[in-house]
């Protein structure tokens, strides 16, 4: 029998909640984060999906296939139609072309470098802490009502752990700059301090199993509701015994979707892997992309239903098509990296639109550059920061629409120029009451230029 009068059982139980969020234990940054609410409310009900099209897309075989400009210039991929006259993608894109009314497309985007970084989800307008960071540091770092972590990073690791480490050399998301560490994203993988300490809290023998983790905090729910062990603790407590009860396990179980929801978003089989070439090195990314990319857009969705803000996923250096000893061609390339995309997008897409969560949840899918103009003498694309796609839809936002336009060789942007502090104060738009928050004092420096630096992208509200 759990008997909460007991001063050591009471420890033990609170331990649970002790979770590494800027050293407050759960039931402490549940009342802060309450507070916070009355103080200000400024936290919208809704949720970034950020996917990071790592490497550097290009805008030509995307979005933007410049099909009457020369050989050499125009989408290798040829284009196709979309339901919005006049506008096509590139020919990749098949089920993202029947979808375009639902979303809307930047052509006027550039990211105003060609350098490998994290930008733009970490960058120079960021203070180089990741732009999750920024919302956590004004949200808080888990949601009061779920305790799910507010900013929350995926790769594939998140949804196999048999996939790599993820590449960080040419840039982190793992940052939180002059924020403090407790806003940096939280990675399920096994690696971050808050699944550390459910590891502890739990039993470290049943950290590398996942169902069995899931099982046993089951069974720890059941004792302690047959006991009514929660009585006598305040709300705020007894919360923070739900969250790990419950809430933040069930949440991370993609086998609690039915077959015919993980068929759906099932990348892995849209053809045989084996067809990947193995003359470039890169080939096993373009096989993990395919294999994961789908899963990943699954668990971002369940995460921002159960009260995650910011949810960026990500699949490394897979965009990069140079077309050298490791990189594909520009034609190869999309194949193995363009169709996985269109597949697990137009997916998580649909079944937003069929939940109702159009206007709560906002996917933005860019990367930190674009791709020359000019395909090179070996049929790739080099880096390019001149011009680059962007795609966001839902969060309240108008869709079906096309954003500005580009020169004639897809390289600058022509009307309409967009950069990453505009898309910045678009997302923070979507996710916060900004005219609240311009009126508080005490934000970090920092977040007040985050959120003031630019105009929001004024055709999309």
């Amino acid at each position: 029998m759990l008997h909460l009068k007991d001063p050591e059982t009471r420890r033990r139980f609170l331990s649970v909640g002790s979770l590494a969020m800027g050293g407050l234990a759960l039931p402490q940054l549940l009342r802060a984060q309450a507070a916070l609410r009355k103080a200000g409310g400024v936290v919208k009900d809704k949720a970034v999906v950020f996917l990071f099209m790592h490497g550097g897309p290009s805008q030509t075989e995307t979005f933007d296939p410049k099909m009457g400009a020369p050989s050499g210039i125009r989408s290798m991929t040829g284009e196709i139609p979309t339901r919005l006259p006049g506008i096509t993608f590139g020919s990749t894109f098949e089920k993202l072309a029947r979808l375009n009314d639902k979303f809307s497309i930047v052509r006027s985007f550039t990211t105003e470098s060609g350098d490998h970084d994290s930008k733009p989800v970490v960058s120079r307008h960021s203070a180089g802490a990741h732009l999750g960071a920024h919302y956590s540091r004004i949200a808080g770092a888990s949601n009061p009502h779920t305790g799910m972590p507010r900013n929350i990073w995926l790769h594939p690791q998140s949804v196999n752990a048999t996939a790599d480490d993820p590449i960080m050399s040419l840039g982190r998301f793992d940052v939180s700059g002059p924020l403090g560490p407790a806003h940096a994203p939280f990675q399920p993988s096994g690696k971050s301090d808050l699944r550390r300490d459910m590891d502890l809290a739990i039993s470290s023998g049943r950290m590398g199993d996942r169902r069995a983790l899931l099982a046993g905090l089951d069974q720890f729910r059941r004792t302690v509701e047959s006991t009514g062990a929660t009585e006598g603790l305040d709300q705020f407590q007894a919360q923070a015994f739900g969250t790990l009860s419950g809430g933040i396990a069930e949440a991370f179980d993609l086998g609690r979707e039915s077959a015919a929801v993980l068929g759906r978003y099932d990348t892995s089989r849209l053809y045989d892997l084996s067809r990947i070439s193995k003359r470039w090195n890169n080939h096993k990314r373009y096989a993990s992309h395919a294999q994961n990319l789908g899963r990943l857009m699954l668990l971002a969705r369940r995460l921002v239903e159960r009260g995650a803000g910011f949810v960026t996923v990500t699949t490394d250096f897979v965009w990069d098509m140079h077309a050298d000893s490791n990189n594909a061609t520009m034609t190869e390339g999309m194949d193995y990296v363009g169709r996985p995309f269109d597949h697990a997008v137009s997916a998580f897409i649909e079944d937003l639109e069929q939940r109702g969560l159009r206007d709560r949840v906002l996917l933005v899918c860019c990367g930190e550059m674009g791709r020359t103009p000019r395909v090179n003498r070996n049929g790739g694309r080099d880096h390019w920061g001149g011009s680059a796609p962007l795609l966001l839809y839902g969060g309240g936002l108008q869709m079906g629409r096309v954003v500005g336009s580009s020169t004639r060789d897809g390289g600058e942007p022509a009307s309409d120029r967009v950069t990453i502090p505009n898309l910045y104060a678009t997302l923070m738009e979507s996710l916060l009451d900004t005219g609240a928050l311009r009126a508080m004092t005490g934000l970090p420096p920092e977040v007040t230029q985050l959120i003031n630096g630019a105009a929001p992208i004024q055709q999309l509200l």
